[in-house]
């Protein structure tokens, strides 16, 4: 019900090993970056957590660090709970003579008070559960800070209202959620089934969603919120004791040859609580009733399976962490290799691919063309801006400069330096030619999320999660406007082509137009009470596109605001939009995988290019409007051609 099965582990030469179910799509944490959601999302991701918890209370087991992390996404997006590395057998004799008592375990963000004080029970779940509800609603957890203070919260603090930070959510839900965070286990629901049910028949009474929308931080080193702690003096922080003595003895059994235990269906009686960076590979775990074991060959045997064969001989099977000093494998679908060199994709629906671009080892956040068509700029999560050749794709320049995610690229208008914006609070200017760093902006108080070149090239505009946007001379980088008005992180900024306005658009679902002299808020545009991802001007300046994750992009009329049309062609959240050199198209970008082509005139739909795997962060269209360039959270840019000229 819900949970990742393990369906073989062992261990080759010196190696520890795993080879669990193949989780294809991620996590919550990763899928939904963009808190917070619907709440009738929430309630279906809470009633499949519940069914595995359920399951796994059901045979005495404790999880111990419920969060959005091991939280996966199988096949059909399905939820799949993992990561029982730190569980504990509840009520267990045998562990409470071995230990004295029960390890902290767990990440303190999530924690229970009583599993704060070592005392976990399977309510201790629940609360954890509940803290990921509140998250995904709120776009943040309850309680913020460092250690102490969080455990302390954790506590003796009441959780702040829901309702506060969101008016417009339910009593109803509220409740519930309040409830499954008590900070007596006996005044929660009964079991976890007993909240997800609450939950769901809660939400039948929601009036609304959630409107307000928070960007997702940098990942927290798990030194500052991870912990296993023991209670008792003399031991050290990481435990490792029956299980580190079993684990030896089990590599030592492998490298004589012989047979390990077969995975069984039941929870051992002795203690379950492991170091989460190590497992003993004779214990038993926790297993559905469909998992399939795999035997083992020993280097003798004959007509079993071997592990060399499980390992080596699969050609579906992916590395994706270490357990231990070992190697934890997911099986997945055979793949064709991936070459680091561009590659055509099949054309799709709509766009021949011309080339995919792999330079890239995370996420691209932004892909843009040069003012001459004859590069391409492109910004990712692995702390690098690159640019490349626009014609065959040649690795042109790598700019490692910032210290994290790059998450924005702006060429200037002559095409001689690159802006690029990222999550260390700067924006950097560099030379396009060679990658020779000129200087450095530091005026923000938070991460940059975008940055612009006005037409003229004599200004940048920047904005991001200190709310601000502000403008600064593109030779020196001295400020000399910061506009406020945002409630909200700002997502994007784009300048008219006159230069004489700046648009922003930002997660307090407003789209702003300022005077880019004065920084007077001329107007606001506000369609929907929903992040605005992305604006652009048209390129005679008369119309601006935004898009929003409520699905739509909204075209309307750049003198004072009012609303013309909205395309509602995706089916999920619409992160980019841009207009062809022509004005007569506008092509979106969204977490869909897709990339729509559309009349810029009413909306009618032209064709959409399906090239990505996963969602699409940017598109940009190049200057003779032949060609498209898209980035993707798949780290890819990939150019493509217009099917028709924009």
């Amino acid at each position: 019900p819900h949970i990742v099965r393990v369906l073989e582990y062992g261990v080759e030469g010196t190696t520890p090993f795993l080879v669990v179910d193949y989780a294809p799509n991620g996590s919550l944490r990763t899928r939904h970056l963009r808190v917070p959601l619907p709440v009738s999302t929430v309630v279906g991701y809470v009633t499949q957590i519940a069914d595995a918890l359920q399951y796994a209370h059901d045979q005495k087991v404790i999880h111990r660090d419920i969060k959005p992390e091991n939280m996966l996404l199988g096949r059909r997006n399905e939820v799949l709970l993992s990561d029982f590395g730190i569980a504990v057998v509840a009520m267990s004799a045998n562990y409470q003579s071995t230990q004295g008592m029960q390890d902290i375990a767990g990440t303190v963000a999530y924690m229970a008070p009583e599993q704060i004080q070592a005392q976990a029970c399977p309510a201790s779940d629940q609360y954890s559960l509940g803290v990921v509800v509140y998250e995904l609603l709120s776009g943040a957890r309850p309680f913020q800070g460092a250690f102490t203070e969080v455990a302390v919260k954790h506590t003796l603090v009441p959780p702040p209202s829901l309702r506060e930070k969101l008016p417009m959510l339910s009593q109803e839900v509220e409740a519930v959620v309040m409830k499954a965070l008590a900070k007596d286990p006996k005044q929660r629901f009964v079991d976890v089934q007993a909240f997800a049910t609450a939950l769901e028949e809660a939400s039948r009474h929601a009036s609304s969603t959630p409107t307000f929308k928070v960007m997702p931080e940098e990942g927290t080193p798990l030194s500052n919120e991870t912990v296993l702690l023991s209670k008792q003096e003399g031991l050290p922080t990481a435990l490792f004791t029956e299980q580190s003595e079993s684990l030896q003895s089990a590599v030592d059994e492998a490298s004589a040859g012989e047979d390990r235990e077969p995975v069984v269906d039941t929870p051992a009686p002795g203690p379950l609580a492991l170091e989460p960076s190590a497992i003993s590979v004779n214990t038993p775990v926790l297993k559905q009733p469909e998992t399939t074991t795999l035997p083992v060959q020993t280097p003798g045997g004959s007509g079993r399976v071997s592990r060399r064969a499980v390992l080596v001989g699969l050609a579906g099977v992916a590395i994706v962490g270490v357990v231990g000093g070992g190697i934890v494998w997911f099986t997945r679908p055979q793949e064709s290799y991936v070459p680091s060199q561009p590659t055509a994709v099949p054309p799709a629906n709509g766009g021949a691919t011309v080339y995919t671009f792999q330079g890239h080892s995370d996420w691209v956040w932004s892909a843009e063309w040069s003012p001459n068509g004859m590069r391409v700029a492109s910004a990712s999560a692995d702390g690098t801006a690159q640019a490349w050749d626009a014609e065959n794709g040649d690795h042109l320049i790598v700019y490692s400069g910032h210290a994290s995610t790059v998450y924005a690229v702006s060429w200037s208008p002559d095409g001689k330096r690159v802006a690029s914006a990222g999550y260390d609070k700067t924006v950097q200017i560099w030379d396009a030619t060679y990658g020779d760093h000129f200087y450095t902006y530091q005026g923000h108080r938070g991460w940059v999320w975008t940055v612009a070149w006005s037409p003229d090239g004599k200004r940048i505009a920047s904005g991001g999660e200190d709310k601000t946007v502000q403008v600064w001379d593109a030779i020196d980088g001295r400020h000399a406007n910061t506009y406020h008005g945002h409630t909200d992180y700002i997502h994007a900024v784009a300048w008219s082509p006159d230069g004489k306005r700046i648009a922003s658009a930002s997660g307090d679902g407003t789209v702003r137009v300022w005077d880019a002299a004065t920084g007077l808020n001329l107007y606001t545009y506000q369609p929907y009470y929903t992040s605005m991802w992305s604006v652009a001007w048209s390129p005679n300046g008369k119309r601006i596109a935004s898009a929003s994750d409520n699905k739509t992009v909204q075209v309307w009329d750049a003198a004072d605001g009012s609303h013309l049309y909205s395309y509602g062609g995706h089916t999920d959240f619409v992160y980019a939009v841009t207009w062809s050199p022509s004005g007569r198209q506008i092509a979106s970008a969204g977490d869909d995988k897709t990339v729509q082509v559309w009349s810029a005139d009413d909306g009618t739909p032209f064709y959409t290019y399906n090239g990505h795997k996963d969602g699409v962060r940017s598109v940009s269209w190049s200057p003779d409007g032949k060609l498209v360039a898209s980035g993707s959270f798949d780290k890819t840019v990939q150019v493509w051609k217009a099917s028709q000229e924009g």
